[in-house]
């Protein structure tokens, strides 16, 4: 299982990673609904990782960032999820509470596929979002990830 969760991670690394390279090399493109959609998803998946490890995140849900730190974020949140894959039991219940003030219980593996999952769904908004701003779309399918 522990491998999957690499493979997956990396994954939606690299996915961010392209759309990224996208925005940094048309930065027309970056819309306040990009900047928006880019800077939501990498929160939340700083805020999961933050979670799981029990630390207090560092962004908000909806910070903005520059283009120039979009990288760093997206290689910090990768390089944290794969030492919580490593260090946690995967099937381990988690306690948290949301943005919200709200409790919730879940396991860890489940939390770590809503991270995956949340991104792969705003990756495809933000690409929408870039070919309204005329920039051709690029596939961040999982299944050219893995030909």
């Amino acid at each position: 299982m522990k491998s999957f969760f690499n493979d997956k991670f990396n994954y939606n690394h690299l996915s961010n990673q392209k759309i990224i390279q996208l925005i940094e090399n048309t930065p027309e493109s970056y819309s306040e609904k990009a900047q928006i959609l880019i800077g939501h998803t990498l929160n939340a998946h700083h805020i999961w990782n933050k979670r799981l490890i029990g630390e207090k995140p560092m962004y908000g849900v909806w910070e903005l960032f520059e283009i120039s730190v979009l990288q760093k974020i997206n290689a910090e949140n990768l390089k944290e999820s794969l030492q919580i894959i490593q260090d946690f039991n995967l099937k381990q219940d988690i306690n948290y509470t949301n943005s919200s003030g709200n409790s919730f219980n879940n396991r860890v593996e489940n939390i770590l596929f809503h991270i995956i999952n949340h991104s792969t769904y705003h990756r495809g908004q933000l690409i929408s979002e870039l070919k309204l701003k005329g920039i051709a779309p690029i596939s961040t399918d999982f299944i050219f990830y893995k030909p």
